[in-house]
Protein backbone atom coordinates (compact mmCIF):
# COMPACT_ATOMS: atom_id res chain seq x y z
CA UNK A 1 0.00 0.00 0.00
CA UNK A 2 2.80 2.31 0.58
CA UNK A 3 4.43 1.99 -2.53
CA UNK A 4 0.99 3.06 -4.07
CA UNK A 5 0.68 6.54 -2.19
CA UNK A 6 -0.06 9.58 -3.97
CA UNK A 7 2.66 11.88 -4.61
CA UNK A 8 2.10 16.14 -4.69
CA UNK A 9 2.43 19.32 -3.57
CA UNK A 10 1.39 20.87 -0.77
CA UNK A 11 -1.36 23.14 -1.63
CA UNK A 12 -0.43 26.72 -0.20
CA UNK A 13 2.62 25.50 1.53
CA UNK A 14 5.02 26.50 -1.19
CA UNK A 15 5.53 28.88 -3.63
CA UNK A 16 5.60 28.30 -7.46
CA UNK A 17 7.68 31.26 -8.12
CA UNK A 18 11.07 31.31 -8.36
CA UNK A 19 13.20 34.75 -7.16
CA UNK A 20 14.60 34.96 -10.32
CA UNK A 21 14.91 38.72 -11.53
CA UNK A 22 13.63 39.96 -7.87
CA UNK A 23 15.95 42.69 -6.16
CA UNK A 24 15.09 43.27 -2.48
CA UNK A 25 14.59 46.56 -1.23
CA UNK A 26 17.63 48.75 -0.26
CA UNK A 27 19.09 48.18 3.12
CA UNK A 28 21.18 49.70 5.25
CA UNK A 29 22.97 48.37 8.39
CA UNK A 30 22.95 51.00 11.24
CA UNK A 31 25.43 50.66 14.33
CA UNK A 32 24.20 51.12 18.35
CA UNK A 33 26.27 51.00 21.65
CA UNK A 34 25.91 51.03 24.97
CA UNK A 35 27.49 52.27 27.80
CA UNK A 36 29.11 49.24 28.57
CA UNK A 37 30.33 49.10 25.12
CA UNK A 38 27.91 46.45 23.51
CA UNK A 39 27.53 46.90 20.11
CA UNK A 40 23.95 46.31 18.63
CA UNK A 41 23.55 45.92 14.69
CA UNK A 42 19.91 46.60 13.55
CA UNK A 43 19.03 46.43 9.84
CA UNK A 44 16.79 49.16 8.23
CA UNK A 45 15.49 50.38 4.75
CA UNK A 46 17.78 52.41 3.03
CA UNK A 47 14.34 54.89 3.14
CA UNK A 48 13.65 54.56 7.06
CA UNK A 49 14.16 57.29 9.55
CA UNK A 50 16.66 55.88 11.68
CA UNK A 51 15.86 55.81 15.58
CA UNK A 52 18.47 57.69 18.26
CA UNK A 53 18.12 55.23 20.35
CA UNK A 54 17.60 51.22 20.26
CA UNK A 55 16.95 48.89 23.32
CA UNK A 56 19.67 45.58 23.01
CA UNK A 57 17.95 41.99 23.30
CA UNK A 58 19.79 42.72 26.75
CA UNK A 59 17.12 45.24 27.76
CA UNK A 60 19.96 47.90 27.86
CA UNK A 61 19.53 51.33 25.59
CA UNK A 62 22.10 51.68 22.93
CA UNK A 63 23.24 54.87 21.27
CA UNK A 64 23.70 55.45 17.78
CA UNK A 65 27.30 55.31 16.99
CA UNK A 66 28.64 58.48 14.69
CA UNK A 67 24.96 59.50 15.26
CA UNK A 68 23.26 62.96 17.27
CA UNK A 69 22.77 62.21 21.03
CA UNK A 70 19.05 62.39 21.85
CA UNK A 71 17.35 66.08 22.96
CA UNK A 72 16.51 65.55 26.14
CA UNK A 73 12.33 66.29 26.29
CA UNK A 74 10.81 68.65 28.98
CA UNK A 75 7.97 66.40 29.20
CA UNK A 76 7.23 65.50 32.95
CA UNK A 77 8.87 62.35 35.03
CA UNK A 78 5.94 59.62 35.47
CA UNK A 79 4.48 59.97 38.42
CA UNK A 80 4.76 56.49 40.43
CA UNK A 81 2.32 55.52 43.30
CA UNK A 82 4.78 55.99 45.81
CA UNK A 83 5.24 59.81 44.48
CA UNK A 84 1.56 60.60 44.69
CA UNK A 85 1.43 59.22 48.16
CA UNK A 86 4.53 60.71 49.39
CA UNK A 87 2.64 64.14 48.03
CA UNK A 88 -0.39 63.31 50.67
CA UNK A 89 1.50 61.76 53.73
CA UNK A 90 4.62 61.86 55.43
CA UNK A 91 6.78 59.22 55.71
CA UNK A 92 6.53 59.12 59.45
CA UNK A 93 2.34 59.10 59.16
CA UNK A 94 2.87 56.07 56.60
CA UNK A 95 5.09 54.15 58.97
CA UNK A 96 2.23 54.98 62.00
CA UNK A 97 -0.06 53.76 59.46
CA UNK A 98 1.48 50.33 58.67
CA UNK A 99 2.12 49.74 62.12
CA UNK A 100 -1.79 50.19 62.81
CA UNK A 101 -2.56 48.12 59.66
CA UNK A 102 0.08 45.54 61.15
CA UNK A 103 -1.61 45.34 64.88
CA UNK A 104 -5.27 44.76 63.36
CA UNK A 105 -4.24 42.09 61.11
CA UNK A 106 -2.03 40.36 64.24
CA UNK A 107 -5.15 41.07 66.37
CA UNK A 108 -7.79 39.46 63.98
CA UNK A 109 -5.34 36.36 63.91
CA UNK A 110 -5.39 36.50 67.27
CA UNK A 111 -1.53 37.05 67.67
CA UNK A 112 0.04 38.96 70.09
CA UNK A 113 -0.41 43.10 69.74
CA UNK A 114 2.89 45.67 69.86
CA UNK A 115 1.92 48.09 71.35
Amino acid sequence: MSDRSLRGMRLGAQSMETEAGVEPAPRQRVEYRCEDGEQVFVTFSSEADIPPTWVSKTGKEALLVNGEKPVDSNEKPVRTHWDMLLERRSVDELEQILQDRLDKLRAARGEKVSS
